[in-house]
């Protein structure tokens, strides 16, 4: 049971942006890039990603078959916007997210420990 409430924490996490993929009006508030910016594709297309994300946490969630590659995946995610957010100076504009990410560590390691090593 704990594994799941972890699982649905790491979803939660990635809940917003993921969302933003198909309610892109949410990229201009997560991240204050408006549509018509040469950038926004990209960010609607990081959000269908989280949306990948999201998805996996979920099934992870139900599934211990998949938790493996779901820790993997979501380590991508979260570890690697945290090196980024770091490596460039940490923006102001991202530290919500950057501190979101931070207080999942904690489940993600957990989830991460359990899939590999516990069995």
């Amino acid at each position: 049971m704990i594994d799941r409430i972890a699982w649905a924490v790491l979803a939660l996490v990635h809940l917003m942006p993921g969302i933003a993929f198909v309610a892109p009006s949410m990229i201009a508030r997560l991240y204050g890039v408006q549509t018509d910016s040469p950038v926004f594709p990209l960010l609607h297309h990081r959000a269908a990603l989280f949306a990948v994300v999201l998805i996996i946490c979920v099934w992870a969630a139900i599934d211990p078959g998949v938790r493996q590659l779901a820790a993997v995946a979501t380590a991508v995610s979260m570890l690697g916007f945290l090196a980024i957010y770091w490596s460039a100076g940490q923006p102001v504009a991202l530290r919500t997210i950057a501190l979101v990410d931070l207080l999942g560590l904690p489940f993600l390691f957990f989830v991460a420990w359990r899939a590999f090593f516990s069995g």
